[in-house]
């Protein structure tokens, strides 16, 4: 959507450039500045997108004078460019707004050196410019609209399709022969991932994209019983394949090793056909729009999974594993009709047998007790402060980067030295440590020089057809943004193509133009690295630390809370507890790229890292569960608390204070515990262990498995592991 709405900004603004009979050299300008004005502002709300393009257009208009008054004046001109520069990277402490402004001010006073703007030539390119910013208001507002309430839609709809392609490929899992599960296996994880990205984005958008609060929770509440409903299908299909229960890292840890499988479901046996059919019959669910799943037949469908919920309606004379397959199976058809419930609103019941009508009597109880309480407001203010904060430290760096990209540029190129100037910048947009800036720039010069590669041969076929060229601009944008969350080094690619056809629209494209492309753009990214190790640097491994201890503590949190809630506790917020731990995750799995990249030398360092996120992962789906489960309690009639799940659940929370001790490297001589199971320490009591399809096991499960991973992380972190006491 944001490349179709910045193609449509760069195209209505060429289009009413064309009517006024202005010059190629405007025409370049008015799209490049459309580009910008289009693509910088990304703020949530209508509003704030209308008053951060009305005060854009100002910014611009200064840059570009600036740009042409420094035109002659080499020196000034320099100093001003990098205390431009320095300004709009500290700008992005005061949030979108002040990230949009900065970023605005900068590009257009890239344009200006771009298009040569001189004092005489302002007067037709203010007006350019004003045409850019208005055609990027039609577009925004008017032709590609984008209000929270269609993103949102369209991010529930995203989130329906992944949830329909997991299922697809548990199906696959299903009747995969040995030699093919390494593949079914791997499409399995990338699904599971893909849905979860897909419940973080709308998470992210559910406080602006909904009427109110009780609505939010709601939604909230349903898409993360799919998601937990859906990857413990998963799990149970995997373990039925298995010689034994499967290991949940399966699931996140990639290359990881097949379980012993050693049987195959048999093919024509009754009970796996009907698990295939009933599997069909989950993709059905999930995949038809609403208006579609009405009619008797959609409602027996549903009943029959339903049903599965229940004990004397699974198939008698099948083993366990395969009996808990069925139940997952109910469980997700469930979640998938608490998700239509909340997404769709009601639907027709006269069709509903009794176990659907149990299953919405259960969720209007759910319902009755999301009261909408107000939450408390998150603490973004960065406790950091002077050359600490984030900002003000990358705005230092970039300002000493682009001072030796500028000298270093000018021995290259006397005309072009920007090309450097604009590498350093970007390598340093949304990084946070020294690694992060290294891998930047190493995929921004991988993408130039193939760009120069096509670049050439765009150019070549081109000629001099302008409109053929800017045709190609476009789809060059459109594919640039369509990449950016792919392939850094794929979007690098299309920006180089890109240049390369406006170079040739302004007469000045040549080989040696692109080569020293190339050039620029391999001295910008050293530069970068070299003001990233020298002034006020962040060592990947400190940074990687405190978000691991940050992911640590707020897993400790869910769990804590979670116990607490399943043994008769006051209710709190736990699926916020949830997403905060998951957004922490993605946080550390961001700065732990430079670890696990291809180009990392470090093989044994790359691997642990990828272990140390998998297992983290894994305990992160196991701490949402029981996030889910203890969400139940207050008012379900199936889930009850126990009073025994808060000294069961001590060792885990005595071993993460331990693990984050050590990560942040205090002194303490404290060890990891290990012992009997959790399970086998509730046998003390003389009740015995809850029977095995019950919610109580279930959860005492994802205790173990927690137990299990979080003395796990012990191992690759360099922590003592001990008996207890």
């Amino acid at each position: 959507m944001a490349g179709l709405r910045t193609v449509t900004a760069i195209g209505l603004t060429l289009a009413v450039l064309a009517l006024l009979g202005t010059g190629v050299t405007l025409m370049v300008a008015g799209a490049m500045t459309a580009m910008v004005g289009t693509f910088a502002i990304r703020e949530k709300t209508v509003r704030g997108q209308a008053v951060t393009l009305a005060l854009g257009l100002p910014v611009a208009l200064a840059a570009v004078s600036l740009g042409a008054l420094l035109h002659s004046r080499v020196v000034a001109g320099d100093l001003f460019f990098i205390a431009l520069i320095f300004g709009a990277v500290y700008s992005r402490r005061f949030g979108d707004r002040g990230t949009a402004l900065g970023l605005i001010g900068f590009q257009v006073y890239f344009v200006s050196l771009f298009v040569n703007a001189t004092v005489d030539g302002l007067p037709p390119l203010y007006g350019t410019l004003a045409i850019a910013f208005a055609c990027g208001a039609v577009a925004r507002f008017a032709l590609v609209p984008e209000t929270p309430q269609r993103v949102l839609g369209r991010l529930r709809e995203a989130f329906r399709a992944r949830l329909a392609q997991l299922v697809s490929a548990q199906t696959r899992l299903l009747d995969a022969p040995p030699e093919e599960l390494d593949d079914v296996l791997d499409d399995l994880r990338r699904h599971t991932a893909r849905l979860h990205e897909a419940a973080l984005m709308i998470q992210g958008r559910l406080e602006d994209g909904t009427g109110d609060e009780r609505t939010a929770s709601l939604i909230q509440r349903r898409v993360a019983d799919a998601e937990v409903a859906a990857e413990r299908l998963g799990m149970l299909l995997l373990t039925a394949r298995s010689a034994e229960r499967a290991d949940t890292l399966t699931l996140h840890l990639p290359n990881a090793p097949v379980p012993a499988t050693g049987r195959l479901l048999p093919r024509e046996d009754e009970a796996t056909a009907t698990l295939r059919r009933d599997l069909g019959s989950l993709h059905l669910m999930v995949a038809r729009p609403a208006d579609a799943n009405r009619g008797t037949a959609v409602a027996q469908i549903r009943n029959r999974l339903l049903g599965y919920r229940d004990e004397e309606c699974i198939p008698p004379g099948t083993t366990l594993a395969v009996q808990d397959v069925f139940r997952g199976i109910g469980e997700a058809a469930r979640a998938v009709l608490g998700l239509r419930l909340a997404l769709d609103g009601p639907q027709d019941e006269s069709d509903d047998s009794p176990a659907t009508t149990r299953s919405r009597e259960e969720f209007d109880a759910e319902d009755v007790s999301v009261i909408g309480a107000e939450k408390e407001a998150a603490d973004t203010e960065d406790d950091a402060a002077g050359l600490r904060r984030p900002t003000t430290r990358a705005a230092f760096q970039v300002a000493v980067g682009s001072a030796l990209a500028i000298v270093g540029g000018e021995f290259l190129s006397s005309q072009r030295w920007y090309w450097a100037v604009l590498t350093c910048w970007v390598v340093f947009l949304n990084t946070a440590s020294t690694g992060e800036i290294v891998v930047k720039g190493y995929r921004r010069l991988l993408g130039t020089v193939l760009g120069v590669v096509a670049g050439v041969a765009l150019a070549g076929a081109v000629g001099h057809h302008t409109w053929l060229a800017f045709v190609l601009v476009l789809v060059c944008v459109f594919a640039m943004f369509f990449t950016a969350p792919l392939s850094y080094a794929l979007m690098s690619f299309f920006v180089t193509a890109m240049l390369g056809l406006l170079y040739t629209l302004l007469n000045t494209y040549s080989f040696d133009v692109l080569v020293l492309r190339i050039e620029e753009t391999a001295l910008g990214a050293a530069c970068g690295i070299i003001a990233a190790m020298l002034v006020l640097p962040v060592r990947t491994d400190r940074h990687t630390d405190e978000q691991l201890a940050t992911v640590l503590e707020r897993l400790g949190d869910v769990v804590a809370g979670a116990v607490e809630q399943l043994s008769g506790g006051p209710a709190v917020d736990l699926l916020d507890k949830a997403r905060d731990l998951d957004t922490a995750l993605d946080e550390l799995r961001a700065s732990t790229q430079p670890l696990t990249h291809p180009i990392t030398p470090l093989r044994e360092r790359r691997q642990t890292a990828r272990y140390l996120v998998a297992l983290l992962e894994t305990s992160a789906y196991h701490a949402r569960s029981l996030a889910a489960t203890a969400e139940l309690v207050p008012y379900s009639k199936r889930v009850g608390a126990d009073p025994r799940l808060a000294r069961a659940a001590q060792r885990i929370d005595h071993n993460i204070e331990v693990l984050v001790a050590h990560v942040n490297d205090e002194t303490t001589t404290a060890a990891v515990e290990s012992g009997a199971s959790i399970a086998a320490m509730l046998e003390t009591d003389g009740l015995g262990v809850p029977a095995a399809n019950t919610v109580t096991f279930r959860v005492l499960r994802h205790l173990q498995r927690l137990d299990e991973g979080v003395t796990g992380l012990a191992r690759p972190l360099g922590v003592p592991v001990g008996p207890r006491g």
